[in-house]
């Protein structure tokens, strides 16, 4: 067995999840969205992506892209001709 310091290696948990700040590079590759678009969302006056500016450097932390993005998450439409024979048979 591998032993780092006294504690074997086989037994280390992650207890922290990964939440790092992503360049806007990253955030390119992954979000699937150019750096042009990102760029327009964040200074977008009603919904913005949060950002953080640091000495020039833009940076979005990843779990905040995500909640950001999932707020424009879509429903699928409904079934129109389901109303339309619920309506009909109120008729």
């Amino acid at each position: 067995m591998t032993q780092v310091r006294g504690i074997l290696a086989e037994r280390v948990v992650v207890s922290t999840p990964l939440d790092p700040f992503l360049p806007v590079r990253a955030l390119v590759a992954y979000a699937g969205l150019s750096a042009r678009k990102l760029r327009d969302y964040m200074a977008d006056s009603a919904h913005p992506l949060p950002h953080y500016r640091v000495g020039g450097k833009i940076l979005v932390r990843r779990s905040e892209f995500d909640l950001w993005v999932a707020s424009y998450r879509q429903q699928g439409r409904a079934d129109v001709e389901r109303i339309v024979s619920d309506v009909l048979k109120g008729l």
